[in-house]
């Protein structure tokens, strides 16, 4: 095929560009150039007709949701499927959450999960993934928390940058929710007023790190900022995203509620309205005949869409994956290795001169108690909703790898019951937490506009009827929303209270989406393990913890403070919130606050020693070594974490610039070289949009978790 060939097909289109007998971008011309205008503006919203709202969970649980399709050439546009923990299409593999995943401080891990998500996504049929959910956990009462990568725009960057990689592979990637989205309750209509620095420096620059990774689509937020919701927030849209960080992908909206005005949201950046044909279809062909909307606006939005899909689909693998890599042995094995290495041991204290953990092969009888022990608790029931095939329980993960040991249940609701069931056994397991009731994704309501989606929602008599509608308390997405209480519940703790007194020999097993005060409780157990909400193989990789077949690998990808007054102001209903630049351990560390257990943190079963050697760094990256020893008398992992600190500060607050995962055996040891990502040291100019090294004396430190002091600190 020559250059003046005239394609006629998206696949000639294909075929053209891989033999270098075209280009991408002549590729796209001609194929927007056989488009009539109706083509051309279907291309800029969703195929589902708004009479299907109602049959979208269905819909997305039996296969990838499709826009921008232009049938009569043959073009695609996206199949969508979501999402974080796994595809959502029924079947699927079920990772344990972003949060989880978070905790194994391991973006390389983070990639395989990302190629095996992709391989599923295309086998049921997807070219387009949402799995990329990499908003800043500014306050861990947020619902959807444990979709996030936690509180850190280091470790947020590279793990989504992993996941982005792998999924790139085999289906195009979108990252999300830009930008500023972390309220739950209130995210249809919260304005976030954020100032320059703050937004830049530290709620943006994560999303930059994905964009460079070559993430092909935004997906914009529900939420507004500065007083512009995002799908007509230009300065977000346009300015930054494209201007600044030369992104040359497309932009979608969240989901039927993320867009308001069909035209201006176009103009703002916004490429395609999804996943209904609903604003844009009724007011662009009047715009575009009219002359409001001007031609070039809209080809300009085309392009991306067909240019950035057809480079997808010259570049993805070959080979077409077949069914069976869907929930196959590989991937659920992925889902229990990555679970094993993201439960986070708190605390190990020892009973009779022997840490509590890992449990002693001579024990004969084991108590395990709490309702959650016994529930398929995989996290929310929202958009990243994920469908097994099967999934193993605490309790069944238990029975399974210990088949000659005694093992008792009690739900717990009978808390004299489960004391005397704990009294009898050698070691009693408590499994405690939360589920997608207490938080999560969230609808409700008088959230949002329904006139949007036309007659009769727009029709008088029904508008005034949804207002007088009392609030719900629970959608199909389970009440969720936004944490009430960072703490247990009340009857959890009661609970633990009953069951500590009866048997000193208690294993706390926190279930959550992300940090939990145990302030009340914890110097009452000997153990504690947060274990997420871990997958479809959460209940066998912790049982694989808890007898030690392997170590618990997980460090905390948030700060748990001792009270929840040490965190910013978070109100769950606010119509306006300021973010600032003070959020999770650097609050803490600001105003002097320790936290119970810092950024970072986590034991192991066995223990290391950390040093900075040296360092080679230019103002904006450079390397560590770190020297690592295992000290222990088994092997294990640890992760090896840079801070820079401003010594000039009058409080130490360490900012995480770098981290490496490093396996040793017992006694071994090694010198590792770590990557540094300085931007938590820079600032950036909002006039001339230039970066600068921030005022102060600048040093790093190598540790284990986030540092109290600097005292081996070296400049830099």
């Amino acid at each position: 095929m020559t250059q003046t060939t005239m394609i006629r097909t998206f696949d000639e289109a294909v075929e053209a560009v891989r033999t270098d007998a075209i280009t991408v971008d002549e590729a796209t011309e001609q194929l927007l150039a056989l488009l009539e205008d109706e083509e051309l503006l279907g291309l800029l919203d969703g195929d589902v007709p708004v009479r299907s709202m109602i049959k979208l969970p269905g819909m997305i649980r039996a296969g990838a949701i499709g826009a921008a399709q232009v049938p009569r050439i043959g073009f695609p546009g996206v199949q969508f499927v979501d999402g974080p923990r796994g595809v959502v299409v029924e079947g699927s593999t079920a990772f344990p959450v972003s949060m989880a995943r978070a905790a194994t401080w391991d973006p390389d891990l983070e990639q395989e999960v990302g190629e095996a998500m992709g391989l599923e996504a295309r086998a049921h049929g997807a070219n387009y993934s949402g799995a990329v959910c990499i908003n800043l956990l500014r306050h861990p009462a947020w619902g959807r928390a444990q979709e996030s990568y936690g509180e850190d725009p280091v470790l947020t960057g590279r793990m989504g940058v992993g996941l982005t990689r792998g999924l790139r592979a085999n289906v195009m990637a979108c990252v999300k929710h830009y930008a500023l989205n972390s309220m739950e309750n209130a995210r249809f209509r919260v304005d976030v007023r954020v100032d320059d620095h703050a937004l830049h420096e530290v709620y943006l620059p994560h999303f930059k790190a994905v964009v460079d990774a070559g993430a092909e689509s935004v997906m914009s937020a529900y939420n507004s900022v500065n007083g512009k919701f995002m799908d007509v927030n230009s300065v977000l849209l346009t300015d930054i995203l494209r201007d600044e960080w030369g992104f040359e992908g497309f932009v979608t909206s969240d989901w039927v509620f993320g867009t308001h005005a069909g035209l201006e949201s176009l103009e703002a950046g916004m490429d395609i309205e999804m996943p209904l044909t609903l604003l844009r279809a009724r007011e662009l062909p009047k715009a575009l005949k009219d002359g409001r909307l001007a031609r070039e606006t809209v080809l300009r939005s085309a392009r991306r869409i067909v240019g950035t899909i057809l480079s997808h689909a010259v570049s993805r693998d070959i080979a077409e994956p077949t069914r069976s890599v869907i929930a196959s042995p590989a991937h659920r094995e992925l889902a229990r290795r990555v679970a094993e290495k993201s439960m986070v041991l708190l605390k190990n204290d020892a009973i009779d001169g022997t840490s509590i953990l890992p449990l002693s092969p001579a024990i004969a009888r084991l108590a395990v108690i709490g309702s959650l022990a016994d529930a398929t608790n995989m996290g929310d029931h929202g958009s990243s909703l994920v469908h097994p095939p099967s999934a193993v329980t605490p309790l069944g993960g238990l029975r399974e790898a210990l088949p000659d040991v005694d093992i008792i249940h009690s739900d717990g609701t009978d808390v004299a019951a489960a004391a005397a069931s704990a009294a009898q056994a050698d070691v009693a397991v408590l499994v405690v937490g939360m589920n997608h009731d207490d938080e999560g994704e969230r609808v409700e309501n008088d959230d949002l506009d329904l006139s949007i989606l036309g007659f009769p929602f727009n029709f008088a008599p029904v508008k005034w009827l949804m207002k007088k509608m009392p609030r719900k308390n629970t959608s199909q997405f389970g009440r969720g929303g936004d944490r009430e209480s960072l703490t247990l519940h009340p009857a959890d703790e009661r609970l633990i209270a009953a069951v500590t007194a009866a048997n000193p020999s208690t294993v706390v097993v926190l279930i959550g989406g992300s940090a939990i005060i145990v302030e009340a409780w914890r110097a009452k157990v000997p153990a504690i393990l947060h274990a997420w909400y871990a997958g479809m193989e959460g209940g066998r990789a912790l049982a694989d913890v808890l007898i030690g077949t392997v170590e618990p690998g997980g460090r905390l990808p948030v700060a748990v403070p001792t009270d929840a007054a040490h965190l910013p102001f978070f109100d769950a209903e606010a119509r306006t919130i300021e973010y600032d630049a003070w959020w999770g351990q650097r609050k803490l560390d600001r105003d002097g606050h320790a936290a119970a257990f810092p950024f970072g943190f986590g034991l192991g079963y066995t223990t290391f020693d950390i040093e900075l050697v040296d360092h080679d760094a230019s103002a904006t990256e450079g390397t560590a070594l770190v020297h690592v020893s295992n000290t222990g008398d088994r092997s294990g992992s640890t992760v090896a974490q840079i801070y820079a600190v401003d010594t000039n500060a009058e409080n130490v607050v360490p900012q995480l610039v770098g981290f490496r995962r490093v396996e040793l055996q017992a006694g071994g040891e090694e010198t590792i070289e770590v990557d540094l990502d300085l931007t938590p040291t820079r600032e950036r100019n909002p006039e001339s949009r230039t970066w600068a090294r921030r005022p102060g004396a600048w040093a790093i430190v190598a540790a284990a978790h986030s540092p109290r002091t600097i005292d081996n600190a070296r400049a830099l």
